[in-house]
């Protein structure tokens, strides 16, 4: 599948906003914890994958009924779905300059990850959190996503590279007072 950057300014993929809130002292603070003693930005790359993944509990997995959207909020309260986890990994990475994407699939309902930009190509990344049936892993050499769409079902891949979170994705995680409020509003589409 071919990518389509949503614009063709790079700086737009290193931007901080209201959810890629990468200037909060929380995220900072995680950030370099995370980048001491790497080697490189790719280094750097992996291990904040692995932390996301890893160290923050999917809420539906987990049985967490917190919403959270805000990249901060996500590492204070441990604790997102897949869009609030891609916000979370953005925002780290971003933090240490490399170029992050807000990307998405489509299955039942619009899945959330997102795309690293190293040696010049974007490279998908997700990290939603492993379990019976997912293992998703970082990689540059070839993805390993926790799902992959099946056209026959009308699963898809959506092709652009957002630079921060698609409105519908949003709106919803900002109006559900909980997770199974927001389990009922998750687009279907974008």
């Amino acid at each position: 599948m071919q990518m389509i950057q949503e614009t063709a300014d790079l700086s737009a993929y290193l931007a901080a906003d209201e959810v890629i809130d990468h200037h909060h002292p929380l995220v900072r603070e995680t950030a370099a914890r995370l980048a001491d003693g790497v080697a490189d930005s790719y280094e750097y790359a992996r291990a904040a994958f692995e932390f996301v993944r890893d160290a923050i509990p999917h809420s539906q997995d987990s049985g967490d009924l917190r919403v959270t959207w805000r990249a901060s909020d996500v590492l204070e309260q441990g604790t997102g779905i897949c869009y609030a986890k891609a916000h979370a990994l953005a925002a780290l990475l971003r933090a240490e300059d490399i170029p992050t994407a807000l990307c998405y699939q489509k299955f039942e309902e619009v899945h959330g990850l997102v795309a690293v930009r190293f040696n010049g190509a974007w490279h998908r990344q997700d990290p939603r959190g492993n379990k019976p049936g997912v293992d998703a892993q970082f990689s540059l050499d070839g993805e390993q996503l926790a799902f992959t769409p099946d056209p026959e079902l009308e699963e898809l891949d959506y092709p652009v590279l957002y630079a921060a979170p698609h409105p519908a994705v949003l709106d919803v995680l900002k109006a559900a007072p909980d997770r199974p409020h927001l389990w009922q509003t998750l687009p279907l589409a974008l």
